[in-house]
């Protein structure tokens, strides 16, 4: 089975998030639709040049997450729930949030001011956006 993971060891972030990081994008874009089944754990040390523990930890990482499923002796799988890619969007929006607010924070910035600069990114923004509003 092709991995189709791309992994950088020179990009600063760690091999394990990577490989977090790119399943989750595979399954929030439909790539790796619900039941698709995830490379062993040993295939894709292998095929990635990383250490099994780098694999497993991230695999564990995504089966707590709710990302993926691990089934004793058939193997990892991504899970069956059809509102997974919703909630991991719902999470890494707020995620986003956190970050925005803790930055305007630094910037001293007031509510107006936060809510003034969300409209004015909104207006700019294309309007073919398929997630439309999100809370």
């Amino acid at each position: 089975m092709n991995a189709e993971l791309f992994l950088s060891a020179s990009s600063g972030v760690p091999m394990y998030r990577q490989i977090v990081d790119q399943i989750t994008a595979k399954v929030m874009a439909g790539d790796w639709p619900p039941g698709h089944p995830l490379p062993s754990i040993r295939e894709l040390a292998s095929a990635s040049q990383v250490s099994v523990i780098t694999v497993k930890r991230a695999y564990a990482e995504l089966g707590n997450a709710g990302v993926i499923v691990t089934r004793h002796g058939m193997g990892s799988f991504v899970a069956e729930s059809t509102e997974l890619p919703v909630a991991l969007l719902r999470t890494e929006f707020h995620q986003h949030l956190d970050a925005l607010l803790a930055c305007a924070a630094r910037l001293g910035l007031s509510p107006e001011q936060i809510r003034q600069a969300l409209d004015d990114a909104q207006s700019a923004a294309p309007t073919d956006s398929p997630r439309g509003n999100m809370p």
